[in-house]
């Protein structure tokens, strides 16, 4: 590594909740404590409250909370109905989760590439998949909706109508995004959502979701939130211990209201990278000529739950940012076909060079509704003193 000019700078956090705290104490605080005072801890009034106000966020009639984002994947697709027998195709370039519930409905992952400039996975990559010998088991398609921007919901329509499979939406990362005006939760057969406390709308602590405009579906999904019961201590199937807490639902239902007007900050705060990098003359076409900007697809309502660029250089970049006190992220860095545990998929390096380069060069800088704009100015700075 060559010598780089020494820098200096304020501290910048990848991400600070104390300032999303400090700006709604008191409601946030006040709803912890009528759900003391009412002693109804779990799938209490809350969470009924909490799942309509979620339903009509994202133009659907049914909204289940749950325990978390993790058990809302693997609850969308189980009251879905796909289990064993069944293959799912997702994404290689996502969090563990998308394809580990898959594995637990007992079901296979096929993993297709991703497209390069949106991170999300590509349809046409999907489409081989299910021309393949292996396409005749796929019931289900489950596309992330990364880093807040959806997934091509009209190329993924097409492959529905064509091949008659379900569309589930990986919609972890992107509670509020919308393709084409309609949002995220409200486009697939079903959707999940997580609201770990990094997320666009969270909860402090772990909390899930899963959105359906299914009668049936929402009905299964309560089902078997609840150990796969209707009717107290009668359980109908095997299900899941994954309820939502009255606490969670309350803090959430606080935030939600909010949400509209965070989400614009950080588009806000996305548009001033994106000035600032090209103000720096920074930024390039591909990452061997410089920072490669985040793209957004003209039809996407994106809520940046991450801005990532590709970079030149990334570990060292890193550490560069890390040595002046400046916060980042690698999401994610190896794809999950090169994951130790997930060896039985069959799969090796060089099945999705698409992902496997984006797994090289992604880096998440510091982004949350509160960023400050000289905290911007320092990362942006900091990055050009990297590369001068």
């Amino acid at each position: 590594m060559k010598d780089v000019p020494i820098l200096k700078t304020q501290p910048v956090q990848m991400l600070d909740f104390s300032r999303q705290f400090a700006s709604i104490r008191e409601e946030l605080l006040d709803a912890i404590e009528a759900v003391c005072s009412s002693q109804r801890f779990i799938l209490g009034p809350q969470v009924d409250s909490f799942e309509r106000a979620a339903a009509a966020a994202c133009a659907v009639p049914h909204a289940v909370g749950c325990a978390s984002g993790t058990d809302a994947i693997w609850l969308a697709l189980a009251a879905a109905n796909v289990g064993p027998g069944d293959a799912v195709i997702t994404t290689p370039f996502s969090f563990f989760a998308s394809v580990s519930a898959i594995l637990r409905c007992g079901a296979q992952p096929l993993l297709a590439d991703i497209d390069p400039k949106t991170f999300n996975l590509s349809a046409g990559a999907v489409e081989e998949v299910l021309r393949s010998p292996a396409g005749a088991k796929v019931k289900a398609v489950l596309p992330v909706h990364l880093y807040g921007q959806c997934a091509d919901w009209d190329a993924f329509t097409k492959l529905q109508q064509r091949h008659g499979l379900l569309l589930v939406e990986d919609a972890a990362q992107a509670f509020g995004a919308t393709w084409n005006g309609t949002p995220a939760g409200a486009l697939g057969d079903a959707a999940a959502f997580s609201f770990y406390p990094t997320k666009n709308l969270s909860a402090m602590g772990d909390a899930g979701l899963v959105t359906t405009k299914s009668a049936a579906i929402d009905d299964h999904a309560r089902v078997l939130r609840a150990h796969g019961m209707r009717q107290r201590y009668y359980h109908e199937e095997i299900g899941w211990n994954s309820r939502l807490d009255s606490l969670q639902a309350a803090i959430l239902e606080v935030k939600l209201r909010y949400l509209p007007e965070w989400n614009q900050k950080r588009r806000d705060h996305a548009a001033r990278y994106d000035q600032l990098f090209q103000d720096a003359r920074l930024t390039a076409s591909t990452v061997k000529e410089g920072v490669v900007l985040p793209f957004t697809d003209p039809r996407a309502g994106h809520v940046f739950h991450q801005y990532v660029i590709r970079a030149p250089r990334r570990d060292e970049l890193r550490q560069y940012l890390t040595d002046r006190k400046i916060g980042s992220e690698i999401y994610y860095p190896l794809a999950l076909h090169e994951q130790t545990s997930l060896a039985s998929l069959g799969y090796k390096r060089g099945d999705f060079p698409v992902s496997e380069a984006a797994a090289d060069e992604v880096l998440a800088l510091p982004m949350y509704a509160e960023l400050r704009e000289d905290e911007q100015q320092t990362v942006v700075e900091a990055v050009a003193s990297f590369y001068a």
